[in-house]
């Protein structure tokens, strides 16, 4: 519900921010309607306290560091014994229909030259298929796999939404029946001057930006996820990011152990290639679970290895994650609050007179929180091990590292490696395996007849 003009100047006046609407009386209704709307939308009673939080820049204290206890990688029996009681645990939790799949995809592919949302992104090595395709079809070949009907839900962003809503529908879905499907857009933020004043980007338009990854607890509950996962029964939610084609949606394995720990929110982790890579690392800060960010690590930190060479501090966060349903509707309702970052930007605007102002420096602050940082917050978490070469390839710069020649490559590269488990002759080309027709080597195996030779495997 939009508020009218009285009652937004009323509370806008009690938190002082009424300047936002000092052209209230040049605009037409159009831009008046939207104005209201921006400004409805916002939580304006609680931001003065956001503003306040972010308002002075407060020296960072890392704190006390140490590495997190991982469920880790190895081949022995043991290892292999515990993984197949997780396993067992993530299928019947799976094949009970009790977990729901929550992307988040809110971001632009700007970065990589991309005209559209970064999951409209073809990356496929040899069909091309998008980022959209690889996780939906993930999520259907799981559905399949498990018997059940399990729920997605997409979080977009004012950029990308209708083009967003626009992929899913040509695609039909991907496959997916439409009740398992939901779209929906995270919250956004104001960005304040440097005395905590709201911008406007024009007359009639707030300087807003997306409230970060961490608002997406907030966004289930006010889209209506949250309360529609409850109906269905979801106990569970796996978490993953748009930009990893090879994110290996529901797996089994990782739930299992979240599960049989009694854990609110887990995470997964890969090893970090080389001690000075650009990637936060779960540890332990000052005794809580948390992401230590690379630049807070010292050079003898990043470099310490244990008795068996490994890296001490080598659990790099790849933002997969399995949360409670509980414990999400705690932090939604506000029951747990995530800590607002700041960021120093120049942010365009409109001035006191109505004129355009093209900073050059940086003159405001953005507002964002981060998801990993309800981890601290959860009674019991587990940070399990896994390999970078199976389940992280994220599509991030155009050229170099995390590119879509390296992310292309390592989706080959799988392929390639299941190819030889099976005893087929790898071409010198690239190999692309559809998530339909296989999720995993073990399926692969399973799966190939006498007529699959590749470089594409594909089922619909």
């Amino acid at each position: 519900m939009i508020d009218t003009h009285e009652d937004l100047r009323a509370r806008l006046t009690a938190i002082g921010q009424e300047h936002v609407l000092r052209f209230w009386d040049e605009l037409d209704g159009a831009q008046r309607e939207s104005l209201a709307a921006e400004l409805s939308a916002l939580d304006l009673e609680t931001l003065p306290a956001l503003i306040a939080s972010v308002l002075e820049a407060t020296p960072h204290e890392s704190g006390a560091l140490e590495p997190c206890e991982l469920i880790e990688l190895g081949d022995d029996r043991a290892t292999q014994a515990r993984d197949a009681r997780a396993r067992e645990a993530g299928a019947a939790l799976l094949s009970e229909g009790k977990v729901a799949a929550f992307l988040v995809a809110g971001g632009q592919g700007t970065r990589l030259g991309y005209d559209g949302p970064k999951g409209r992104f073809p990356v496929g090595p040899l069909t091309h298929r998008s980022l959209f395709a690889y996780h939906a079809h993930r999520v259907r070949a799981t559905c399949r796999r498990y018997d059940a009907t399990l729920p997605y839900y997409v979080m977009t962003s004012t950029l990308n939404h209708d083009s967003s809503v626009a992929a899913f529908n040509e695609a039909e879905n991907f496959g997916l029946e439409p009740d398992q499907v939901s779209l929906f857009q995270q919250g956004m933020l104001p960005a304040v001057d440097l005395e905590g004043k709201i911008l406007l980007a024009d007359k009639h338009k707030l300087a807003l930006s997306p409230d970060g990854h961490g608002g997406s607890f907030a966004a289930l509950m006010r889209s209506g996820a949250l309360d529609d996962m409850e109906r269905r029964g979801i106990e569970q939610v796996f978490y993953f990011q748009v930009d990893n084609p090879l994110a290996p949606v529901f797996d089994p394995v990782f739930l299992g152990h979240h599960v049989l720990a009694g854990a609110e929110m887990s995470t997964k982790v890969v090893p970090k290639s080389d001690p000075h890579e650009k990637v936060g690392v779960l540890g332990k800060i000052d005794g809580k679970l948390g992401v230590i960010e690379y630049s807070d690590l010292s050079d003898e930190l990043a470099k310490r290895t244990d008795d068996q060479g490994r890296l001490v501090f080598r659990a790099g966060n790849i933002a997969i994650h399995a949360m409670s349903v509980p414990f999400i509707r705690r932090i939604a309702s506000g029951d747990l609050s995530l800590p607002v970052h700041r960021a120093l930007k120049k942010v365009p605007h409109v001035d006191a007179n109505g004129v355009q102002v093209s900073p050059s420096e940086p003159n405001a602050i953005k507002m964002e929180t981060f998801v990993f940082d309800a981890l601290p917050l959860a009674q019991t978490s587990i940070t399990q091990e896994v390999r970078r070469e199976d389940e992280f390839a994220p599509v991030k710069n155009a050229e170099g590292s995390d590119s879509p020649a390296v992310t292309s490559q390592m989706l080959s590269d799988q392929g390639k490696r299941w190819m030889k488990a099976a005893g087929l002759s790898q071409p010198p080309g690239p190999v692309e395996v559809g998530p339909l027709f296989a999720l995993d080597q073990e399926e692969f195996l399973a799966t190939l007849t006498r007529s699959d030779f590749g470089p594409v495997f594909d089922r619909s």
